[in-house]
């Protein structure tokens, strides 16, 4: 705009001196000022013409610095994208490392948990042979005879009184069923003493470890959140890859959470989500710890 005003000021002042020049002088008017003002004319047309010529180049110089800027921009845009598709593209993988790792450390994990379990039951197992190889060594004594009645000696060829029967191992799966009945039916001391059974004479078996996640839940129906707490834990020990697992975890975090344990109990819940994040218990814990404001897995 104001390049525009100078070149039309400049073009105005030179039409009117060029008028003023053209019109018809007297005669006694042809001096020598008539002719210095034509020279003044002629010299203010050249710089008009020499400002104009500034005026283009200095223009064409900007436009092409406007240019090179904007095509720099351009380049500069362009390397930015490319830069942040790259940190982009290098976050994923990095991401996708971290999860390979950490899914190869959790089965890692839970191998050897599964290993301590055997190695559990084993440890229970020749203990159990142990004690056996000591009874047959060492058998009790055998019982004393009863007296004959009125102080008579027995019959010749009679038979001797017969000792007491040992007790009988109660059926696991009959015992087992019987104490999912009553805990099911709220007799919950009588489906405890069940459950303790199956647990005492069958110790090895899978079925054991359910019955201990039974003993929890009963302690936690009952409001006994330090019982429940214990018995979960025996359970998760002894029994890690048992299909209660998630369950015990979960009502073991809520228990820590009842006992004003936060620390502990966000830790189970967690552990929950790492170890079944597919389980419903697992949507459980999500839902509990973002009910919290905490979030479901700890920052690394």
């Amino acid at each position: 705009m104001h390049k525009l005003t100078l070149r039309t000021s400049l073009l105005a002042a030179a039409l009117f001196a060029l008028l003023f020049v053209s019109q018809p002088a007297p005669a006694r008017a042809a001096s020598k000022e008539i002719i210095e003002l034509q020279t003044q004319v002629q010299q203010l047309m050249d710089n008009v013409q020499r400002i104009q010529s500034t005026l283009d180049t200095r223009f064409g110089v900007l436009q092409n610095l406007a240019q090179q800027t904007a095509d720099n921009a351009t380049q500069m845009s362009a390397a930015v994208n490319s830069l942040q598709k790259q940190i982009a593209a290098q976050n994923e993988a990095t991401n996708g490392k971290l999860d390979t790792a950490s899914g190869q450390v959790q089965s890692l994990n839970d191998s050897v948990d599964e290993l301590k379990s055997r190695i559990n039951k084993l440890e229970k197992s020749i203990q159990d042979m142990q004690t056996q190889l000591q009874n047959i060594q060492n058998p009790p004594p055998p019982p004393a005879a009863a007296p004959a009645a009125s102080g008579a000696a027995p019959a010749e060829g009679s038979p001797a009184a017969a000792p007491q029967s040992a007790s009988q191992t109660p059926p696991l799966a009959e015992t087992f069923q019987a104490g999912v009945r009553d805990l099911n039916a709220a007799r919950f001391d009588v489906a405890a003493g069940e459950f303790q059974d199956v647990i005492h004479y069958y110790p090895l078996d899978d079925l054991a470890g359910t019955a201990q996640f039974y003993l929890g839940e009963i302690a936690y129906k009952q409001n006994k959140p330090s019982d429940a707490v214990k018995a979960y834990t025996a359970m998760l020990e002894s029994f890690p890859g048992n299909q209660k697992a998630p369950a015990a975890l979960l009502h073991k975090g809520l228990a820590l959470l009842q006992l004003n344990k936060k620390e502990a109990g966000i830790h189970e819940l967690r552990l929950l989500i790492q170890r079944h994040p597919t389980t419903p218990e697992a949507a459980q814990a999500r839902a509990k710890l973002n009910g919290m404001g905490v979030k479901p897995t700890a920052a690394h």
